[in-house]
């Protein structure tokens, strides 16, 4: 089985995912896909020709995201006709999957020479705003798969595994401003200057060279004044059957009585972005004069349970050190996506983590999280961080809608 190697990795900055608010969110998302295409392409000097697919994460296929984004964005970029195009769906954990799913068709020797990425644009002008959590729930007429996975709004699953697990405001209010602090630093310093990639509007105007989500201003007093973000959604009906979020979760759990600790502070930030990463397999490197900068070591799936939703992460990343024939000790630095404080927090008390090592730039509390690029963007991230301290092996998972986890383990090569 043949290797797959990272040649290189660019991102969007990410713009707020507001209209009239977000300087991004009046660009078309094939152009901002076609952004970091572009970018990969001419920065390496490949012929596009040669690029067997392109594989592209998007969440919310609605609107002018519909209709093989990736695809439409390849072409947007100016690639060659023959590079071809695919667009996949595994909600939160899209652009991790699109990344894994590269990198398989290298290693089992179908394809020389992939780009994978993703592209999410949370303030589309064109279709209503994507719903918070987006799920099987909001579908009225699915009632037999309600029946036996009852899914509910991702907020309330963040709160309701915070009761479960004793994990209290205090807690998620900590790691919101420690995200908040690190990114702050990270941006000061430049860490993610490597792969940021400008966005100019069609005229050729510069439209964003910067993250536009942060709040470095963040105090540990101003996040214990924010009122909880859940609570009054938990008891609305969602749908004419008149169950509620919270009953959802009843079924399930009976008796839970949910804790609401979650609010804008703590969760991660609505944003536009686009994130895209080359890999090649070696021989193709070699021949063309492509220099890894990682090899991506394992891959692992794992499925959890739907109506708490957020709690795959933890079974994921022991999946993937098996595979890899690791354990947490050999692993550098880890990215958990921030989707909520929780997630990680939880992550970190079940599996002992150092603290140290997991999200050292900030997460998408602090940075923001375009659903479908997050996961291509934290492992072009975790690459440039592994060659900023000269560090070995990195991990990176994020939950996903549904109760799953993408995971994958790279090696700096570089």
């Amino acid at each position: 089985m043949s290797e797959a190697w990272i040649i290189d990795a660019c991102r969007t900055p990410r713009g707020v995912g507001k209209l009239g608010k977000g300087a991004l969110a009046e660009i078309h998302p094939q152009q901002l896909g076609a952004t970091v295409l572009r970018a990969l392409a001419e920065r390496n000097k490949i012929d596009t020709a040669q690029v067997d697919d392109v594989i592209w994460g998007t969440s919310s296929q609605t609107g002018p995201q519909r209709g093989d984004l990736g695809r439409m964005s390849a072409l947007d970029a100016g690639y060659d006709v023959r590079s071809s195009g695919v667009t996949l769906d595994r909600f939160c954990g899209s652009g991790i999957t699109a990344v894994n799913f590269a990198a398989s068709t290298i290693m089992s020797g179908m394809a020389d020479l992939v780009v994978a990425g993703g592209t999410e644009m949370m303030s589309g002008k064109d279709r209503p705003p994507p719903l918070p959590g987006s799920s099987p729930v909001f579908d009225s007429g699915n009632m037999r798969l309600r029946k036996s996975h009852p899914q509910t709004q991702q907020g309330i699953c963040a709160d309701a595994i915070a009761t479960i697990e004793g994990i209290d405001r205090a807690a998620v209010d900590a790691l919101a401003l420690e995200s908040q602090k690190r990114a702050a630093v990270a941006l000061a310093e430049g860490r993610f200057a490597k792969s940021l990639v400008p966005v100019y509007r069609e005229d050729g105007t510069l439209a964003l060279d910067h993250e536009e989500y942060p709040r470095p201003q963040t105090t540990a007093e101003g996040l214990a004044a924010l009122k909880p973000a859940f609570q009054a959604m938990a008891d609305m009906p969602v749908d004419a059957s008149g169950v509620t979020f919270r009953g959802l979760v009843l079924q399930k759990y009976p008796g839970l009585d949910i804790q609401f600790v979650h609010h804008a502070g703590n969760s991660s930030g609505v944003v536009d972005g686009s994130a895209a990463l080359l890999l090649a397999s070696p021989d193709y490197a070699k021949s063309h004069g492509l220099k890894p900068r990682a090899r991506v070591v394992a891959m692992a799936n794992q499925g959890d349970c739907p109506t708490l939703m957020l709690n795959a992460p933890v079974p994921a990343i022991r999946k993937v050190l098996a595979k890899a024939g690791l354990g947490l000790e050999d692993i550098d630095l880890i990215e958990i996506n921030e989707a909520f404080a929780v997630v990680v927090e939880k992550a970190i008390r079940d599996l002992g983590l150092d603290r140290e090592k997991v999200n050292v730039n900030g997460g998408a509390i602090a940075l923001g999280h375009p659903i479908g690029a997050t996961g291509s963007m934290l492992i072009g991230t975790m690459v440039d961080e592994l060659e900023r301290r000269g560090k070995r092996y990195g991990l990176v998972t994020m939950c996903a809608g549904g109760g799953m986890a993408p995971a994958i383990v790279v090696e700096r090569m570089n």
